[in-house]
């Protein structure tokens, strides 16, 4: 690590009006920031910045969502500002800087940081990420980048569930952060079952990709839970289910213990013909431990992987480039849920004993390609 604990000066002229017999004058302010440039290795770090100005108060903001930052003494002429590099993933170097603001003037910090000997993130050659969500910060999922379902009992598949947005009416939570995952909890309230449904940019999506999530599976007799995705703004009254198409790169019914399977939908072939397309292997401890379940989407094939063994490949050139046979040509959001009870999780009753029950996520990560 290499930072350049050069003084950096930079002079702003504000220009006031007097009032009054007052003649004013152009005042100036400068300020002065400590090191004037930061070099972090890819394994990030925490670097301080010293600040002095001559204004009587100042700000700062990061640009680089690799960099996080604090500040002290910001209504004061003198502070610092404790500037924190994440680990990169990649196998390129990033910029970034923080730039302080005082009155009128301003002074940019640059971040520059080294490039990982190898790639911290499982993704196919010439993919980069471009969304994901760790669930390392607070409590409650980011409204910026989820969206709760709401939608009572027998909604869909005769599930039994009712999925409310964060809590249930007495308050208990049906999708929480804590510990690094995110946990979407099924549990018996009154009477009902409520349980979480959550869609990752539900209005924008992603078209093609490679998409990958670390899930824990829950245990019990009724459970049903899936990693999934459906199309962006689709018009259900012109392209209804299942001519819209529908991904599920991992599901799993707890009468069926640790057997996931992988399946895709279209008009010509789903489920309800019994010509859906799908693929089920049984893994060791997939209820209770973390597995890894992935999609990767191109224009004309899918794969699904777990634990980075192949799962399902579909061609479009074997299943036909028709909008009835392939109906994958525009975005689609991710969809991660619990269900309880239903045509496949209940097709042999469901065992009330077993909740309450989690389905635990450590992340979930979108790549796509350069």
């Amino acid at each position: 690590m290499i930072v350049y604990n050069l003084l950096f000066t930079i002079a702003a002229v504000l220009t006031g009006c007097g009032g009054g017999d007052d003649d004013s004058t152009p005042s100036a302010i400068t300020i002065t920031a400590s090191p004037e440039q930061v070099e972090a290795p890819a394994a990030g770090g925490s670097y301080t910045v010293s600040v002095s100005t001559t204004g009587k108060e100042w700000g700062a903001y990061a640009d680089g969502e690799f960099i996080k930052i604090n500040t002290d003494g910001t209504l004061s002429q003198k502070g610092s500002i404790s500037v924190t590099v994440a680990e990169n993933p990649f196998t390129e170097e990033r910029t970034g800087s923080v730039t302080i603001m005082s009155g009128a003037a301003r002074k940019t910090i640059s971040v520059h940081q080294a490039a990982a000997e190898k790639p911290g993130y499982n993704a196919p050659d010439g993919y980069q990420l471009v969304w994901n969500d760790e669930f390392d910060e607070g409590s409650e999922l980011n409204s910026n980048d989820w969206t709760h379902e709401v939608q009572k009992d027998h909604w869909v598949n005769n599930e039994l569930q009712n999925y409310v947005n964060h809590k249930s009416p007495e308050g208990r939570l049906v999708t929480e952060v804590k510990n690094g995952t995110l946990r979407i909890n099924c549990f018996k309230e009154g009477g009902k079952v409520y349980s979480g449904r959550v869609y990752a940019k539900v209005r924008e999506g992603w078209q093609h990709g490679y998409f990958e999530a670390s899930i824990k599976l829950p245990k019990g007799k009724g459970t049903w839970p899936a990693f999934w995705m459906m199309p962006v703004g689709n018009d259900w009254s012109t392209n209804p289910w299942p001519m819209c198409g529908e991904i599920d790169i991992m599901e799993e019914v707890g009468v069926v213990p640790n057997e996931v399977s992988s399946s895709i939908h279209t008009q010509d072939y789903n489920h309800t013909k019994n010509t859906q397309k799908t693929h089920a292997m049984t893994i060791d401890k997939a209820e209770g431990e973390f597995h890894t379940y992935a999609l990767l989407w191109t224009a004309d094939e899918m794969t699904t992987y777990v634990d980075g063994k192949v799962q399902l490949n579909v061609k479009k050139s074997v299943l036909g480039s028709g909008h009835n046979q392939w109906p994958f040509h525009y975005p689609f959001y991710l969809i991660l849920n619990l269900a309880w009870g239903g045509d496949w999780g209940g097709m042999q009753g469901v065992d009330e004993s077993a909740l309450p029950v989690t389905m635990e996520v450590d992340y979930v990560r979108v790549f796509q390609k350069k």
